[in-house]
This record gives C-alpha cells, structure tokens and sequence, in this order.
C-alpha cells in the first residue's frame, strides 16, 4: 500500500515526509515490460525513474499549489529524457526515453549528462491560469558549484531546492522493482508560503547556520536504501530519529494516497485512427494483421484486430426515432 507520510520535529524549525510508492510504481513498470516494442527498462533507468517519482510526489506534498508538479531529467547520454509528473490529489505517472544502449552499473552522468550540460527541470503548471500566465519552471545543472558532475539525484534536487526556496533540504531516495521511496528534511522557512514559486529573501540568511536542522539532516543522511524500501513508517522514524520528539500529522482530510493515473484510454486512440482515414487503417491491418498504438508516455499498447478497427468507422446506430425523422 502506497503511503505519504509528514511530521515536524517538536519545536524544532524542522520538517519532514516520507513517501513509499508501491501499486503505482509496479503499474508504471508492467506497462512498460508489456510493451513489445520497447521491453522494461534497464535496471539503472529503472532506478532512476522511481527515484524521480518519489521525489517529485515528496516535493509536491511539500508546497501549496493547485496545479501539477512535473520533474524532468534531460541530457546527452543514452537515456534522453526522464519525467515524472504528480498531480495535488498525488495521482501520477513516469516515463524515460532510452536511445541507446545502458551498461547495467550506469551513473547518473553516464546515463545523461556525458559532457556535463545535463540539467532538471522543475515545471509548477496550475490548474486555473490567468490571461497570459505561463507555468513556472526552475532549472539547475546536474554539476555542482565546482562544475563536478553529481551522480545522485538527490543531490541536484536539493540544489535546486536551495536556489528557489533558500532553504536547506536533505533528501534521500531509493527504487527496487517493487518500491520507489523518498525521506525529505527540511528547515523551516523564516516566512513566506514556503512555495516553489514565492521565495522569500529572509531565509538566505539562516542557510546552513540552523544547528538542529544540521543534527536531524545527518540522521536522515544516516539511512540506508534497503531501509528506505523494506522498513514501516514507524520503524524507519524511531530508527532515524529516536532521540528527537516528533509529530506526525493525520492523514489528508481528502483521502488522497498516491496512485497511478495516466491520460491515455482506448477510445482516445480509436479516435487517432480514425483520424488516419479509413483507407490507411485498412492498410495498416492488411500488413500487419492489427493496429497497435502504444501510448508514448506510460507505454500501455493498445490493440485493434480487423474486427474492431472495421468497428471504428462504422457510423453509430440511428435510434428508430431518429430513423423516422432524418434531419
């Protein structure tokens, strides 16, 4: 059972949640490995997208913004492109785009940032825009201030929340075939909505100097993957953090738990073939027998045998109404 968990260190400017992800990550995978065309994703790619995923439903649990939350991880490796995109009811989804070939103990940089112009982009797209507003979007290399390649994701996201937020923020994440899961540590802003989208200046000051937030960031740093993915909730917090007094808040009023949810459906691809023409549909199924369409993002395929491409172009039954009286 997926679960989103967040606390705050009893009177300590400290916050923190815990995200584990199991039916939605598992769905993500099988579509994929029942995609003939593509095949499941090789093991570092795989890692590396449920590290995504876990990390992008832990940050958008952590603002207040009613729009989705997308994360992307471009570059020049072999893997182009790795989104992850979390909706505020913590529905979501994940894709990669793998163009070449993966060695099975790929790093971050040899993955997709070769000649180190990899960068992360973070995408706020609200649901209700104004007239003329545009989604807001960071973007932060994968390198560090040195111009080191970093080989934790992980770590070009809490870069990245310390250039937009100005706040210290450890994270760690971790995926195996069947868990993707993420601990987020977070000093607490100074003032301000704490949105990605709203910094507030006041909290550069205090970066890096909170000593409790140091103290509870080395613990979390502390945790090992197996623990992040095997361990319950309670076993993991007392484990970390049993010296430290902490509150974990109630479940979500709304119910809302993490889930699998992509936009794709069987009647949105009848209607691409419709849009082919009659003519190319027949075509497609004299060649090949049937017409499959795999939906580029999740990589669900969807298949039409003669039967049921023939059924597409058929016009709808009339009603003995309508047949009555044709307009």
């Amino acid at each position: 059972m997926s679960e989103l968990h967040k606390f705050v260190f009893d009177g300590l400017p400290v916050r923190g949640i815990l995200v584990r992800l199991t039916d939605p990550w598992t769905e993500m995978l099988r579509r994929r490995a029942s995609n003939s065309q593509t095949g499941a994703y090789p093991l570092p790619v795989q890692n590396l997208l449920g590290e995504l995923l876990a990390a992008a439903a832990l940050m958008q649990s952590n603002i207040k913004f009613d729009g989705a939350l997308v994360v992307q991880v471009h570059g020049d490796g072999p893997v182009k492109l790795v989104v992850a995109e979390v909706q505020p009811d913590l529905s979501m989804r994940a894709t990669a785009t793998v163009l070449g070939s993966v060695e099975p103990d790929a790093t971050l940089s040899s993955m997709v940032n070769l000649s180190n112009r990899g960068r992360c982009a973070i995408t706020l797209d609200p649901k209700s825009r104004f007239p003329g507003q545009q989604p807001y979007q960071g973007v932060v290399p994968l390198f560090g201030d040195r111009g080191e390649k970093l080989e934790r994701l992980s770590a070009v996201l809490e870069h990245y929340m310390l250039q937009s937020e100005q706040l210290d923020t450890r994270m760690v994440l971790a995926a195996n075939g069947q868990v993707a899961a993420g601990l987020l540590v977070q000093r607490l802003p100074v003032q301000g909505a704490g949105n990605l989208a709203g910094t507030a200046r006041a909290n550069e000051d205090d970066i890096g100097r909170d000593e409790d937030y140091k103290r509870i960031a080395l613990l979390a740093s502390t945790v090992q993957k197996d623990e992040l993915l095997s361990l319950d909730t309670d076993a993991l917090l007392r484990r970390l953090f049993w010296q430290e007094p902490l509150t974990r808040f109630a479940p979500q009023a709304d119910g809302a738990v993490p889930r699998f949810a992509c936009s794709c459906s069987r009647d949105k691809v009848g209607a691409m073939i419709v849009g082919l023409g009659a003519p190319e549909a027949d075509s497609i199924v004299a060649e090949q027998g049937q017409i499959e369409v795999g939906c580029e993002f999740c990589g669900l395929q969807y298949r039409f045998d003669p039967i049921d491409a023939a059924q597409l172009f058929r016009p709808p039954a009339q009603t003995p109404e309508a047949s009555r009286n044709p307009q």
